[in-house]
């Protein structure tokens, strides 16, 4: 396979950590954008000091919201990944202050819309998203969906041919069903706006890793929870969503990306089945 250069935003997070690792591993250029640089290694894995391989990425800081920050690293890539969405939005810290009553911050956290940024699909390239909230809140609709769709749009005007999406198998009971409708949306708005490029939706359940004790039993009942709607046929995932869907490892999702990356042939929506096939491929070429 030949060498490729890829950018991650949100390389320094749980998973994009993971797809920096993988796909340094083949030799590939990797980038890395986030607001802090390189990661504080304790919290993405077990060891609190960089690891080896972490001095074969470039660890830099930009702004998702503004496209001038990250503009200039994306030439030349061949993919970029968008894995910075947000699992919980920010209302508790109102409550906490006392500035927001709980009953205020439960209505707002799961009312049934809020401000994203300025319309995605009329901003110009290299504009700056402007947070629509009053507070300057990080929304789903922000960042969950407009901050991928600006990203995929800034990728294909300098002429990347590959964009990947880090979305979600479903949503869950406990969070707000926005959670999981933004992602929907830019799946489809990213697909529909942008035709000429290659782009790949990564559909995962829960992930876990033993660097995060907390996600080891989260993942054993979700596990359970798989097998059980799998022998009704499929029944529970109306109900429980995500709780229900196969928990995967998180190296074995950055696998997966990476191999999909890799192979020209993969595009479009990839639910947890092809996830592991994937990653199973690419265990297969490490192996060779």
């Amino acid at each position: 396979m030949a060498k490729k250069k890829i950018v991650v935003a949100g390389g320094n997070g749980f998973l994009g950590s993971r797809i920096c690792k993988s796909a340094a591993a083949r030799g590939w250029d990797v980038v890395s954008l986030s607001r802090s640089g390189e990661p504080v290694w304790s919290s993405v894995t077990s060891a609190a000091e960089a690891p080896p391989w972490s001095k074969s990425v470039s660890w830099q800081k930009a702004d998702l919201l503004r496209p001038a920050s990250y503009q200039s690293m994306l030439n030349d890539a061949d993919a970029v990944v968008h894995s910075m969405g947000i699992l919980l939005e920010a209302d508790y810290k109102g409550v906490l202050s006392g500035k927001e009553s709980i009953w205020g911050g439960l209505s707002r956290a799961f009312s049934a819309t809020k401000g994203g940024s300025q319309n995605p699909l009329e901003r110009g390239i290299g504009e700056e998203l402007r947070a629509q909230e009053k507070d300057g809140q990080l929304t789903y609709e922000l960042m969950n969906r407009d901050s991928a769709i600006a990203l995929a749009q800034e990728a294909d005007a300098q002429k990347v041919p590959s964009f990947v999406f880090i979305s979600a198998a479903a949503g869950t009971p406990i969070l707000p069903k926005r959670y999981i409708t933004t992602k929907r949306d830019a799946e489809s708005t990213i697909a529909s706006s942008l035709p000429k490029m290659r782009s790949i939706f990564i559909r995962p359940g829960f992930l876990y890793d033993s660097s995060r004790k907390f996600t080891l039993p989260i993942a054993f009942f979700g596990g359970a929870g798989s097998m059980i709607n799998s022998v009704v046929g499929g029944r529970l995932t109306a109900l429980a969503g995500a709780a229900v869907e196969k928990p995967l490892k998180a190296d074995l999702v950055a696998d997966a990306v990476v191999e999909a990356i890799g192979d020209d042939c993969v595009k479009g929506v990839i639910t947890t089945e092809r996830i592991e096939e994937l990653a199973n491929k690419a265990w297969r070429r490490a192996m060779l």
